[in-house]
């Protein structure tokens, strides 16, 4: 048991310890947006960056010039370049990195692992291998506490004070506990789970349904329009969600109804605005390089696609993404696939086999 655990188990070193020793590995947005809470809550935070003069710039400006260039980040917080230097000897470990990159990172940091709880921000699946971020934690870190937060994060929100929420999820109590402890303030509220798939799909699954969101704001639809493709998306998540052995009710919440929300109807999401390009006449290419940031949903539309029609699940939505984005169809083809099969329930898990 490492010194953070020993100390939350007993509330008498609770009161005694020193601050948390919280690393994030990842200088995108979020991750930026969480080690500046995490100082701001008095943890002892690095966070790790790839390039060693962004690093370096971070520690001297206190400013993330790429990703949130209208903030300045609390002095506390120290950039770090040296992979070993941010993970080793640290408490909680956050990765925000890209799903692509994640296990990859992973492999790096293992050896200088021991008994640090490793916490996934990231909002994907792996490409091909359809692992989800929990899953890649136990198959390279299999000895290691670990647990996912996702939630109606948007950073540029939190960066500026806004009020908001997020969930933790991990089948350990002290894990939930200990990252509660380190994010949780006046102005960010943890909530606790141990529906780690469900909560991690609810991250994964709206972003799908953000680039379906901007696509019809780019095309200027009504609030009907929009509220049919928040609540169809909501059914969409959840029945693919239990067939992967999730709780329905986690979609009920913040990392699940909240979240999708949030993505959908804010132009600040990345997602959103890889669908607005792709709605307002860009190819996929051309809106990547306009957006200059990953957009984790279209990888997702392609992994949730494919295996939506290997468990014989219903989404009509993810399908007409795929169809519009990858194989031509025009924009119109999402339309058409929310109007489909209209004598469905539109609340999931009502009528019997949800009649067709």
């Amino acid at each position: 048991m490492s010194d953070l655990f020993k100390d939350l188990v007993d509330p008498i070193a609770v009161d005694q310890k020193t601050a948390l020793r919280v690393t994030v590995l990842g200088g995108g947005s979020f991750g930026t947006a969480m080690a500046n809470t995490a100082v701001r809550n008095g943890c002892e935070t690095k966070i790790w960056i790839r390039d060693a003069a962004v690093a370096d710039e971070i520690n001297r400006t206190h400013i993330n010039q790429r990703y949130l260039p209208d903030f300045t980040l609390e002095a506390g917080l120290r950039a770090e370049h040296d992979l070993e230097a941010a993970v080793r000897d640290r408490d909680i470990i956050l990765v925000a990195i890209p799903s692509h990159s994640f296990r990859d990172v992973l492999k790096q940091i293992k050896p200088f692992i021991s008994a640090q709880a490793v916490i996934s921000l990231t909002k994907g699946i792996e490409a091909k291998s359809f692992s989800f971020m929990s899953d890649i934690i136990q198959e390279e870190l299999p000895e290691v506490p670990f647990g996912v937060l996702s939630g109606p994060n948007l950073a540029k929100e939190i960066m500026a004070g806004m009020p908001a929420g997020t969930v933790i999820a991990s089948d350990s109590e002290l894990v939930r506990y200990a990252v509660q402890q380190a994010l949780h303030s006046a102005l960010f509220r943890v909530f606790a789970s141990d529906d780690v798939h469900g909560v991690e799909l609810g991250g994964a699954l709206k972003n799908i349904y953000a680039v379906a969101m901007g696509i019809a704001a780019a095309y200027q639809v009504g609030e009907n329009t929009k509220s049919m493709i928040l609540t169809r998306a909501l059914a969409e998540m959840s029945r693919f969600a239990v067939k992967q052995g999730a709780n329905p009710l986690t979609f009920l919440g913040l990392s699940g109804v909240g979240d999708l929300f949030a993505t959908c109807n804010s132009p600040l999401s990345r997602n959103y605005q890889m669908g607005f390009a792709l709605g307002s006449g860009k190819n996929l290419q051309e809106a990547s390089q306009a957006l200059g940031q990953t957009a984790e949903g279209i990888n997702t539309i392609v992994q949730v696609n494919a295996r939506a029609k290997q468990l014989d699940v219903y989404m009509p939505i993810t399908e007409a993404l795929h169809a519009v984005i990858f194989e031509g169809a025009p924009p119109l083809q999402i339309a058409v696939a929310l109007m489909k099969n209209g004598h469905r329930s539109d609340v999931e898990f009502v009528l019997p086999h949800n009649a067709v």
